[in-house]
């Protein structure tokens, strides 16, 4: 028999969490009975979220640490750069599970399931969700559950990954600056790939360094721990301690993920495009997307009209196009890109907050050549 629902989320991380959340006080939703299906029985430190903001943010309280400059270095440019009025903000990804299932606990008519989703399709009525154990159906679905089978065998739209391993390390040597966190740093031998050092700084010698590449191919362990040894050892940070690892991989593409929708089925977070294509950043695309949904089921049933494509998704589209096709130019790209426009128009552009002047400017200030070719393959669906 089929335990019936009024919708069901499927994957209990920080997107099914916090749509949870937003639901359960939601005006509509928050007397209807939910279900949040995810295998995971308890969260840990398990990721490392950053994002910039203005001001004072929803997550404050919850901030582990922020920064008010960054670093940005490489061979062609080098530069300490203010944020003002932006901060760029860290939160560690236990205290953000802990603080939505306090506020999804609050309300008893959403229930959990610790099992894993094998299969989901909507019936036109109802939408039929399967796991190794049970068959449910709910009049929505919500899925936060990437198919990566997808966006691998498609060829129309270039896939890259976002894949790094960090160390929290402790050094003997004070070797950090705690006020400024290193954005990128393509010092590092760049291997035909683009490839940076990240790093966050706590005290002088304790920090976060996170080795990450912008490809099509993930390493081995070994390469990435060989990376962050030694580019900690040409700093000068003697013996250290390694306190935690994180490791990770993100999709980095412009595919149409909207068009998995169905009338009755939204898929959300990564698996919805919430990802920042050109970038990998998704925490704060998490909250604006929940909170622009959690505004569209005040008035629209229909999922499949949710997400509409604007002009990023095209810019976004030439970028990966070109870092794709000239992977071992990343390094360069970046560099003109904080080399010639202000962090904060970099911040607004990739948040999608600019208007048509600013991104004609921010243009101008890349290589041309490579960028028209992109746009003219696109045009004329050329290889």
């Amino acid at each position: 028999m089929q335990q019936a629902y009024d919708y069901i989320i499927g994957g209990g991380g920080a997107s099914g969490l916090y749509l949870a959340a937003v639901l359960a006080e939601h005006p509509i939703y928050k007397n209807l009975k939910g279900l949040v299906i995810d295998p995971k029985t308890s969260y840990e430190n398990d990721r490392t979220w950053c994002f910039w903001e203005e001001g004072i943010g929803a997550w404050d309280a919850h901030i582990f640490k922020q920064w008010d400059t960054i670093t940005f270095k490489s061979d062609a440019f080098s530069n300490t750069i203010s944020l003002d009025p932006f901060q760029y903000k860290m939160i560690r990804s236990k205290e953000v599970y802990a603080t939505l299932m306090d506020r999804i606990k609050k309300h008893p008519n959403i229930e959990f399931c610790y099992e894993k989703i094998n299969h989901f399709r909507d019936e036109g009525i109802r939408v039929l969700v399967s796991t190794d154990q049970h068959t449910f159906s709910s009049n929505k679905f919500f899925s936060s559950i990437l198919n990566w089978r997808l966006i691998q065998t498609q060829t129309k739209y270039p896939l890259l990954q976002q894949h790094f391993v960090g160390w929290f390390v402790k050094t003997s040597n004070p070797v950090f600056n705690e006020r400024q966190a290193t954005f990128m740093d393509f010092s590092v031998s760049q291997k035909k790939n683009t490839r940076f050092m990240y790093v966050l700084p706590f005290s002088d010698s304790d920090a976060l360094v996170e080795y990450t590449l912008f490809s099509k191919d993930l390493l081995s362990l070994k390469e990435y721990e060989k990376a962050i040894d030694s580019y900690l050892i040409q700093m000068g940070a003697g013996e250290y301690s390694i306190v935690e690892k994180e490791q990770g991989s993100i999709p980095m593409t412009a595919f149409p993920f909207e068009k998995q929708n169905s009338k009755n089925i939204l898929h959300i977070g990564s698996a919805g495009g919430w990802t920042k294509a050109t970038t990998g950043f998704t925490f704060k695309n998490i909250e604006r997307k929940t909170n622009e949904l959690s505004r569209f089921l005040e008035s629209n049933t229909d999922f499949s009209k949710f997400t509409k494509s604007n002009r990023f998704r095209f810019y976004d589209l030439l970028f990966l196009d070109v870092l794709h096709r000239y992977n071992e130019k990343g390094g360069m790209l970046f560099s003109k890109l904080f080399e010639k426009n202000t962090p904060q128009r970099i911040f607004r552009f990739l948040d999608e907050q600019t208007q048509i002047i600013d991104e004609i400017k921010l243009m101008q200030t890349m290589p041309t050549g490579i960028f028209v070719l992109a746009f003219l393959r696109r045009f004329f669906g050329l290889k």
